[in-house]
């Protein structure tokens, strides 16, 4: 992990806050969401974030974020197939707790996220004919393989099941994941598509989360981390959230922290939480945001 550079030489980034300056800003605001509360939206306007993960892991400092491990957690679980909630919870992240029993309606286990969730998409994605594939087994292997091609990618949505209609087979339809890989220069960078993103809430996590599996990526490839690229389609702040957002971006940021991995991790589907070690991270207090599931 000796590409990060030192903390002195580390610059603040405002990302994060300018893109909730965004929203505030040139957001519309929509009062008919599936969560019944009014949002600030941007749809495919909000500028895509680029972070050059030599500067450190995009861990915000806005406020604290020490749930992190969760988030970490939460990727490990869905690229090793995690689909029930009690199996994401035995990786270390309690985040679909308050969802246990709603997927009764369509016909799921009171446990199931569906076939269509995160961990069935990257794990066992549905072959024509039968049979599964697990994408991100299949990407380690075509970089090793074919590390100058353009078409490292993974999707996390599965048609048949995320589709609304009689086949919806899926608690929450993947709102993360849709992602492209490209070496360039002996780099390994990312692009991350999110269709859905709360920023105040969910793009936290989702940025640490997706920096910690490029990190792993890197590893067991044998690239040096480069960038990591976050676009959006629907991004939003919810309407109880905005007195909160307008102080969260009063907050002067600091420079990011570093993650450093266990260096003897050589298998993707290895990694476990207790593998990662966050250093230099220097926060501004937590701040509690109102969440719309």
């Amino acid at each position: 992990m000796c590409f990060y550079r030192p903390l002195a030489k580390r610059i603040p980034d405002i990302q994060y806050q300018d893109r909730l300056k965004f929203i505030l800003e040139q957001g519309e605001m929509v009062r008919e969401t599936p969560q019944g509360i009014g949002a600030l939206t941007c749809f495919g306007t909000l500028p895509q974030m680029v972070f050059h993960l030599r500067n450190g892991v995009p861990l915000i400092t806005e406020r604290d974020i020490n749930f992190w491990r969760k988030a970490v957690a939460e990727i490990i679980a869905f690229i090793n197939g995690a689909r029930t909630i009690d199996e994401i919870e035995s990786y270390g992240c309690s985040f679909w707790r308050d969802y246990r029993g709603k997927g009764t309606a369509l016909g799921l286990d009171p446990d199931d996220m569906g076939p269509g969730s995160y961990g069935p998409a990257f794990h066992d994605f549905p072959l024509p004919g039968g049979g599964t594939l697990n994408q991100f087994e299949q990407l380690v292997e075509q970089i090793g393989s074919y590390p100058n091609i353009r078409t490292h990618l993974i999707t996390p949505w599965i048609p048949f099941y995320t589709a609304r209609g009689p086949n919806r087979k899926v608690l929450v339809a993947p709102c993360h994941g849709f992602l492209h890989f490209r070496i360039i220069n002996g780099n390994l960078n990312m692009e991350m598509h999110q269709r859905s993103a709360d920023l105040p809430i969910g793009d936290p996590s989702n940025m640490i989360q997706y920096a910690a599996l490029l990190l792993m990526i890197c590893q067991v490839t044998g690239y040096t981390p480069g960038h990591f690229v976050l676009s959006f389609g629907d991004a939003h702040i919810y309407e109880n959230q905005i007195e909160k957002v307008h102080e969260l971006v009063t907050r002067r940021p600091r420079p990011f922290p570093i993650l450093r991995l266990d260096p003897e991790v050589k298998n993707l589907f290895d990694f476990r939480i207790e593998h990662f070690i966050l250093e230099e991270y220097d926060p501004h207090p937590a701040m509690k945001i109102p969440y719309s599931p």
